[in-house]
Parts: structure tokens; C-alpha cells; sequence
């Protein structure tokens, strides 16, 4: 039996990934406006149906909005995160936190187990950004580091599943419910559990690596009075 004839994609399609690359590897970056349509249609050599086809997919897709009057502008790097937004409810984080945990619980115990040296050092290189952000009172650096902290942990899971997961929960949730994702700058304090996981991960041990991120996201929990 010989093998199906798969038929070759539509320009737009072509197109689509194109814009995609473009916005993952951020050239175009989130938040920025992308060139306009003239521009387009020069770039990619096509004309402006496809271009227009092109960006209301990626528009649907929740990675471009149209500003009117203004143009289209890159939303997110992450295709998931619109979906993951559409399906969460607005007055419950709990709902975000919830995933969370179940990604990172088990991420962090694949981290354990594959987590290489480098990544080791960058996990403890984003830790320590965070603290020095905390003593300095800089909410928003602290926010950063933190981020890329919890991200670099499911990185090193080796996971790319997982990772890009955990990048649309992320997201949805700074631009939601912010404070699930970074305690009070007042405390002054980087949450209990951080530093226990990068030990974990340094020790390879994936049950110790579990505890530590449970520990931090009971706290996140509490901070929403549930």
C-alpha cells in the first residue's frame, strides 16, 4: 500500500508559520506593532488577501490584536495562552494555580533527574536575581527573575510539552491575577521553598524537588485566602 499524497500547504499557511518564528524568536516583540501591510506584502513576496488571511489566524490564535486605527500588535509569544485564557474563569485564580501545581510539581522532579550543570547555575543565578531584587525594593525586577526562575526549573525538566505549558499559564495569570505569581514586595522575604528546590534539583531528588514547590505554592494559596 503505498503512502497517503499529502497536499502541500497553503501560502497563508506558510505565511502563518512564518509570523509565528518572527514572534517566538522576538523580532517581533510582545507588545510592539508589527510592520504594516505594504510592508508585509513586500516581505513575504505574497499578496495582501494572504497577508490579511495570515494575520486575522494569528489574531483568532490570540498572538496579534488590531488596534483600530492604530494596527495590528503582537499580544503573546504563546498560542496556548489565549486558549488558556478562554477557559479560565475571571474571578477564580484558584483555577490557575491549580495547573500550575500540576505542572510544576512534576517538572521540578524531572528537573531533579535531568537538570544539567549549566542549568543548575542559571536556576541559582535567576534565585539570587530575585533576592537581590527583594532587598532593593524593585517589585518589577522581582517579578522578572522570579518568573524566569520558575520557568528555568521546567526547562531543565527536559519537557518541551511542559515548558510551553507553563509559559501560557504564566502569562495568563501576570496579566490577570499577578499576585498568584509574586508574593507582596512588602514582605521583603523570597517565599519558603525556593531555595530547598534548587538544592533538590542540585541533589537530584525529585521527591525533595516536589516538596519544595509544594511548600511555595501553599503559600500562593493562602495569599488568596482559599
Amino acid at each position: 500500500m503505498s503512502d497517503p499524497i499529502v497536499p502541500p500547504a497553503r501560502t497563508s499557511e506558510l505565511v502563518v508559520g512564518r509570523m509565528h518564528e518572527l514572534i517566538r524568536s522576538g523580532t517581533w516583540p510582545v507588545g510592539e506593532r508589527i510592520p504594516p501591510e505594504p510592508q508585509l506584502v513586500e516581505q513575504f513576496g505574497v499578496g495582501r488577501n494572504t497577508i490579511r488571511e495570515a494575520v486575522r489566524a494569528l489574531e483568532h490564535s490570540g498572538m496579534l490584536v488590531p488596534r483600530r486605527g492604530d494596527g495590528t500588535y503582537v499580544r503573546s509569544a504563546n498560542a496556548l495562552a489565549a486558549a488558556i485564557e478562554r477557559c479560565v474563569r475571571d474571578d477564580d485564580p484558584l483555577e490557575l494555580l491549580m495547573a500550575r501545581r500540576a505542572i510544576e510539581v512534576e517538572a521540578a522532579a524531572a528537573a531533579a533527574e535531568h537538570a544539567t550543570p549549566g542549568q543548575i547555575d542559571g536556576i541559582r543565578d535567576h534565585l539570587a536575581d530575585a533576592e537581590r531584587a527583594l532587598e532593593s525594593g524593585d517589585a518589577q525586577s522581582y517579578a522578572d527573575a522570579d518568573i524566569a526562575f520558575h520557568a528555568a526549573v521546567v526547562t531543565a525538566s527536559g519537557n518541551g510539552l511542559l515548558a510551553e505549558l507553563y509559559d501560557g499559564i504564566v502569562e495568563v495569570m501576570m496579566r490577570t491575577h499577578q499576585a498568584v505569581v509574586d508574593p507582596s514586595i512588602a514582605e521583603g522575604v523570597h517565599p519558603r521553598g525556593h531555595r530547598e528546590l534548587v538544592d533538590a534539583v542540585a541533589a537530584g531528588d525529585p521527591d525533595a524537588a516536589r516538596a519544595a514547590v509544594g511548600s511555595y505554592l501553599d503559600d500562593a494559596q493562602r495569599r488568596l485566602g482559599a
